[in-house]
């Protein structure tokens, strides 16, 4: 599992290979990574959907934005990819949950961009079972301390 989001408050199932992932019959965002690295735990988000149907989905490599996933990771075997399902979730709430997570991770290959529409500032710390630290980076590349 890998925490994705604001306050990292979205558990996604994976990293999992792109390559020879079984994308569930269910609604869901999904979450396009690569290693900048190579081998290291860190991830880039380089693109982020949502589906009504994530096993209906054009996986892996004939989705309209494959070709800029690939250019980033360097190699198609290089993508990896971690998925949210929503089951029940409606259309707006998975739009909104992509719409912070571009906003948060800036992915280049997304089209549309989103401003962050919060500051660090603006929430103090606490601690729920729901959050814990961010398990990325919000830049591609950027390292942790």
């Amino acid at each position: 599992m890998i925490r994705l989001g604001s306050l990292a408050g979205y558990p996604f199932e994976g990293p999992r290979v792109l390559a020879g992932w079984t994308p569930p019959a269910t609604p869901g965002v999904f979450a396009i990574m690569y290693r900048p690295d190579g081998e290291g735990q860190q991830y880039a988000v380089t693109y982020v959907g949502h589906s009504d149907d994530l096993s209906t989905e054009p996986f892996p490599f004939r989705h309209p934005r494959a070709a800029c996933w690939i250019k980033n990771a360097g190699s198609k075997w290089k993508l990896f990819v971690a998925a949210y399902e929503i089951p029940g979730g409606l259309t707006g709430h998975r739009e909104q949950i992509v719409r912070e997570l571009c906003a948060v991770y800036r992915p280049s290959c997304n089209e549309q961009q989103f401003d962050q529409a919060w500051k660090d500032e603006w929430i103090t710390e606490y601690s729920a079972p729901t959050t814990g630290p961010l398990t990325t980076r919000r830049e591609p590349g950027e390292r942790r301390d």
